[in-house]
């Protein structure tokens, strides 16, 4: 397990699956706003790779998130678009919704950036999100992202066109925490 100050990122288990679906993705406004494209139901069971970890893929890497404090299920993070030729890959992360505003997801994105920079051996990580998603864009901020840009108009959430900023760091502008 790799371990943050107070968050832990682990492999997926089996019995996170449930938690994670009805907390994360049943939740339509959420999923709406974290994810690609629309909202979609997951049937019980399914395969669907939000839910159900391949180990052999290598373009991303699936994590639960844990408490370290009693080890309860806090969420999911995923270093993805992993691209080994230019070290690269971006971040992403969903806290179930009783953990929200406890700091962890800046222990998440702290975490994922050890994970990215020591462990694999990376050159940039890059997080993308919505304009408005105050609590990821202040996770990265603290972590030391710069914001690169906004993409106008660029995501279709629930009936609307919302911006999405976009923000990167550099392994030689990374200042890991000492508390990870």
């Amino acid at each position: 397990m790799l371990k943050g100050g107070k968050i832990g990122l682990r492999a997926r288990h089996e019995d996170d699956i449930p938690t994670l679906r009805a907390e994360l993705y049943d939740d339509v406004v959420n999923s709406a706003r974290a994810e690609a494209g629309p909202w979609r139901p997951i049937s019980p069971g399914s395969k669907d790779p939000r839910l159900v970890v391949d180990d052999t893929a290598q373009g991303s890497v699936a994590f639960s998130v844990v408490e370290l404090e009693g080890g309860a299920l806090a969420g999911t993070a995923t270093l993805w678009g992993i691209d080994n030729h230019h070290r690269s890959a971006h971040i992403g992360l969903g806290l179930l919704p009783a953990v929200r505003g406890k700091g962890y997801g800046t222990d998440v994105v702290a975490t994922l950036c050890y994970y990215g920079f020591v462990v694999r051996g990376l050159q940039r990580l890059q997080i993308e999100t919505l304009a408005d998603n105050h609590a990821m864009l202040r996770s990265a901020e603290r972590n030391g992202f710069v914001r690169e840009g906004v993409l106008r108009s660029s995501a279709w959430v629930l009936g609307e066109f919302l911006d999405e900023v976009v923000l990167g760091l550099l392994v030689q502008d990374w200042k890991p925490n000492p508390l990870g």
